[in-house]
Parts: C-alpha cells; structure tokens; sequence
C-alpha cells in the first residue's frame, strides 16, 4: 500500500473545504473533486405544514441546516434535534437557539427525539433522496419530510494522482463506484464515514477499505492516520 499523503475530498461544497482545511492542518494535502454538488429547492416551502403546528425540528445533515434556514426566518426557537454535533453546530450557526446532538447516526438521531418527543409535529427538512427513514424510525410521532435540497452527481474526473479518498456519505460511494475502476482503486485506501458507505465499495480492489468507528469527520481522520508528510 502506498503512503498515504495526498487524500481525495469528494464531499459536496462547502463542507470540501471545511474538510481540506481539517486535513491540511493535519499535514496531508487535500485534493478537492467533489462528485457531489448540493442544489437548493426553491420552491420547498410550498410543501410545508403550517409552521404553527411545528413543535421541533429534525436535521440530519449540515446541508438540511443550510438549505432550509436560507429559506425562511422561522422557527429559530423551536427545539433542534441533530444527527450529530456538526450539524448541531450548524444550527446554532444558522440561529436555532436550542439545538441538541444525537452524537451518532439517524438511528442515534432517532432514539434521542423518542427519550424526548415533543408535543406536536416534528419537521424533518433534509434530501429529497435521504439515505434514512426518520419517519419510519418514529412511527409512534408526527414526523413530516420537507425535501428541500437534492444532491446530483457532478461528474468529476478522477484526480490524476491520490492515496486515499474520503467518503462521507453513502450517495458519494455510489458516485464513486460509477467513475472509478478496479485498478484505480489499487494500492489506495478508502476511509468511510459507515458500513453503508463502504457497501457501494465492494467491487473496488482497494488495497483497505476503514471504517470510522463513529459516523462523523473526526473519527474518519482517526481511521485515515497520520500523513507520510511531503515527499
């Protein structure tokens, strides 16, 4: 396996370069190809309920956070529940004056709205394609879906030169298992943020395939180690 200095992003912007930042200071040297581009739905707030009836709100992803604050100035103060302390962040970046982190993933994010459900809707702003059930996890609450950002593939080439490559998601997987080939995959190593994020992964011959202990950033850099530093 080859060492691992220069590592692939292919998050979608902004969070790209949140994580370049992350992994320049940690001595690698990032290269940014997003095969994903996140694309606001305008038109979103022509879905929703009557925000009266909104008791709380559900996020999983920064994105969700991001999109649907651009939307509307409402229900700052309604509690924030949060996939995890990134997103958690986000929300209070936006405004949301109370917002608590799940720490985990949309199964974690479930549990904690179950320990303390709200009384009333809870509104769930997030993909139109998302990579959980939110709904389904909490049959016995109101749960409602608000579709407000859709994430398209953006055809990036693969960068010509790379030892690792990030995959914060099981939808940039599936993207990248459409543009990579076997033995591009070779002698390099992919670090997922979850089992479901590999999964796309199985037919690709990475030299190592890690998993982050936890479904957030910093324990992928955890599992991605320490740089080989420069050349």
């Amino acid at each position: 396996m080859r060492p691992i200095r220069r590592v692939w992003i292919t998050r979608a912007q902004p969070g790209a370069a949140r994580s370049a930042a992350r992994l320049t200071a940690l001595g690698f040297e990032p290269v940014v190809a997003p095969l994903l581009a996140i694309r606001p739905l305008p038109d979103a707030l022509a879905h929703a309920p009557d925000f009266v009836t909104v008791a709380a709100l559900a996020f999983t992803s920064p994105n969700g956070v991001e999109a649907f604050a651009a939307l509307t100035p409402d229900l700052r103060d309604r509690p924030v529940f949060a996939v995890g302390d990134a997103t958690a962040q986000a929300a209070r970046d936006a405004g949301f004056t109370d917002a608590c982190s799940a720490a985990g993933d949309i199964h974690a994010l479930a549990a904690l709205i179950a320990a303390t459900p709200p009384d009333g809707l809870i509104l769930a702003p997030g993909a139109r394609e998302p990579a959980g059930d939110l709904p389904a996890l909490l049959s016995d609450h109101a749960v409602q879906r608000l579709p407000v950002y859709r994430a398209e593939e953006t055809g990036a080439a693969v960068p010509a030169d790379f030892d690792a490559v990030l995959l914060h998601s099981p939808r940039a997987a599936r993207a990248l298992a459409t543009v990579l080939t076997p033995d591009l995959a070779a002698n390099r190593v992919a670090v997922c943020i979850s089992a479901a994020a590999a999964a796309p992964l199985a037919a690709l011959s990475f030299a190592e395939k890690r998993t982050a202990e936890a479904p957030d950033e910093t324990s992928m850099l955890t599992a991605l180690g320490k740089s080989a530093g420069a050349v």
